[in-house]
């Protein structure tokens, strides 16, 4: 479900299907429909399991900060279907979705796509329109078989992996690197993080079969932790950028962050581009993420962990920041998640926890949620929003953390009440 996209498909009568249908041949045939929007763009392909939202990020503002123009696309969205695909930071507009939908109907792509290749499309249109210099393009789900996955990128990008998505991708870790290593092309290069050894197996073949240079952080290039900040080094590039300062919290973001200011050097190659490290250093700085350990309120905090690494993430982040704190978690999830394991992990920190419902036909109801729980304070909470509102009063920390829609639903109801 995406919010207000079917808004746009009735007033236009473009039909798309809800469901998940991974493959390519349906997106390409409507592509061709279109004109093939995608063909001409510079893309940066990024797919993986954590990380892709706060890898893209960095890059956008080390591209905006070097003078190109940005397009993004990412899922899920933000608040709804119009922050998905944007332009240096802006949301596609009403007016401009109007068009691309009227530009849809007179393709006849009517009945062909999914509703993601539908706004896959429309991120091609859009971007394609405003003739942008750089598109930074996140997979859906997997990779190989992602709609996404109907371009030739500059670099590609995976910054983890690790069991999700079991269904259609399998219920191995190798099986679903095979999905993430589709997205590495002949020739192009691809950026890693910190991957299993069985993950890092099957990359290095796909790696190899395409002729595809292999850039892996702690090998061809390495960040540290420092007093005075992150330290990256990329001694194959000769560039060293010293007292680095992340907005974003979490030992996890200083390796997002390498990864993005790597592909960007392969970004600046391809354009020819001279790196500028002050306004490298600054683009980190600003760089901020929704749903990423984002204090939305005073004391409360939104951060998407819906699996069990995000969740291990999480937990060392507060235990770094809040280490004396109390902390009180706003649970909401979805039921094809690890939602045990999630629970078990956040239950290391705390033993305060309150389970919601969330518009979403895939979310778990919040009393499964609380039957799966340990915690010895649990309790189903029916209307969340006073409780958080009443929340950023009070001591200690709440975390409202799981699924990024109940994060959507519950930012956007907290602006509506402003």
């Amino acid at each position: 479900m995406i919010p207000k996209l079917n808004l746009y498909k009735d007033s236009w009568g473009v039909h798309s299907d809800s469901s998940i249908k991974p493959g390519l041949d349906s997106i390409i045939h409507a592509l061709m429909l279109l004109g093939n929007p995608h063909k001409d763009l510079n893309v940066v392909h990024i797919a993986g399991t954590n990380g892709k939202g706060s890898t893209l990020s960095f890059i956008e503002n080390i591209a905006l900060a070097h003078g190109l123009t940005v397009g993004k696309f990412m899922s899920p969205c933000i608040i709804d279907v119009h922050d998905q695909i944007q332009i240096n930071g802006v949301p596609i507009t009403e007016q401009e979705m109007n068009e691309i939908f009227s530009f849809f109907k007179e393709s006849n792509i009517e009945g062909l796509l999914t509703d993601f290749e539908l706004l896959t499309c429309a991120a091609f249109v859009h971007f394609n329109n405003k003739q942008v210099d750089l598109v930074l393009l996140e997979a859906g789900m997997g990779g190989r078989e992602d709609s996404t996955n109907v371009i030739m990128p500059i670099v590609s990008v995976i910054p983890s992996i690790s069991l999700e998505h079991t269904r259609f991708l399998g219920n191995s870790i190798e099986s679903i690197a095979g999905h993430k290593a589709g997205i590495i092309k002949k020739n192009r290069p691809v950026v890693i993080g910190n991957l299993p050894n069985s993950a890092i197996e099957v990359i290095e073949k796909e790696a190899v079969s395409k002729d595809a240079p292999l850039y892996r952080l702690g090998i061809q290039f390495q960040v540290e932790l420092t007093s005075t900040g992150d330290r990256y080094i990329n001694e194959r590039k000769s560039i060293h950028i010293e007292e680095i300062h992340r907005s974003l919290l979490g030992n996890h973001q200083s390796s997002n962050m390498a990864l993005a200011i790597t592909s960007f050097l392969e970004v600046a190659d391809y354009f020819q581009l001279s790196i500028d490290i002050d306004k490298v250093r600054k683009a980190i700085a600003n760089t901020k993420v929704p749903g990423r350990f984002e204090e939305v309120i005073n004391n409360v905090y939104f951060d998407g962990a819906h699996n069990p690494e995000s969740a291990t993430q999480l937990v060392r982040t507060i235990e770094k920041h809040f280490p004396s704190e109390k902390i009180i978690f706003v649970v909401g999830m979805l039921a094809d998640k690890d939602v045990k394991s999630v629970l078990s992990i956040l239950e290391t920190t705390s033993n305060h926890f309150y389970f919601v419902d969330f518009s979403n036909p895939r979310a778990m109801n919040a009393e499964e949620m609380f039957n799966l729980s340990n915690a010895t304070e649990k309790h189903v909470l029916k209307d969340y929003l006073p409780f958080i509102q009443k929340a950023s009063l009070s001591n200690g920390k709440t975390i409202v953390t799981g699924s990024l829609y109940l994060l959507a639903e519950i930012r956007q109801q907290l602006l509506c009440r402003k």
